[in-house]
């Protein structure tokens, strides 16, 4: 199964375990318990001590971690950008929705 198939899986499914973040990211466990540790994903939660993921953290860890690789971004910059990016996205839906209705 190759990463993108996986990817469609499991966001299929309501949460991602700490593990499958790590492994569809590339990245590891020590890095995603740090940003973690430092409130930066907030659509995770812990239930029962298990953290447990939306769909939506592995674009941002995906996002952050290219950040901090390529840009040598401190895990904060690299939060803000991807909270950023997230808002640009967003704002851009709402305009095309808007130009439609015209």
């Amino acid at each position: 199964m190759s990463d993108q198939q996986l990817i469609a899986t499991i966001m299929d499914e309501s949460w991602l375990t700490m593990e499958q973040l790590a492994h569809i990211c590339k990245v590891e466990m020590a890095w995603l318990q740090h940003r973690l540790d430092e409130g930066l994903f907030p659509q995770a939660e812990s239930v029962a001590g298990t953290w447990r993921f939306s769909h939506q953290c592995v674009l941002r860890a995906r996002r952050m971690y290219h950040y901090e690789r390529n840009f040598d971004a401190v895990p904060e910059l690299a939060a803000l950008i991807a909270d950023l990016q997230d808002e640009i996205h967003l704002l851009r839906r709402q305009l095309q929705v808007h130009v439609v209705r015209r």
